[in-house]
């Protein structure tokens, strides 16, 4: 990890990113418990670690990373981001957006918002998505 994205990660766990990986968790462990959630809790977990050091690392779709479809990025992957949405999307969506306004009040704390911003896009949608170095 560049000492910037270190320096960017450890503000950005003060800013909001424990706070908010630890909502990922939560609706992971719920998730699992379920049974029928473990897919969606695959994903949560993935997305937790991601939420909390964002920095250095991007998440983009599966397909174009690998250039093929697979289960998660096909029609099977759109109706699993619809209960995704429906169960626990949109509520950590409303937690990065709510996070990324009280941020965005300050100077420093912008960048740290549009961070915020673009987790509530993944946390709508995030079956199909991977994690990669920046």
């Amino acid at each position: 990890m560049h000492p910037v994205s270190l320096v960017l990660n450890i503000f950005w766990v003060l800013c909001g990113g424990l706070w908010m990986a630890a909502g990922w968790v939560i609706a992971a462990i719920i998730m699992a418990i379920t049974i029928i959630g473990l897919p969606w809790a695959r994903a949560a977990f993935n997305i937790a670690a991601y939420t909390l050091l964002p920095f250095g690392q991007k998440a983009v779709r599966r397909d174009s990373l690998t250039g093929q479809s697979d289960l998660g990025t096909g029609p099977l992957g759109l109706i699993g981001n619809l209960i995704w949405f429906v169960l626990a999307g949109w509520w950590l969506a409303l937690g990065h957006i709510v996070t990324a306004v009280v941020l965005a009040v300050t100077i420093i704390g912008i960048p740290f918002a549009w961070a915020h911003v673009k987790l509530a896009g993944i946390a709508l949608w995030p079956i199909g998505k991977v994690i990669v170095p920046a």
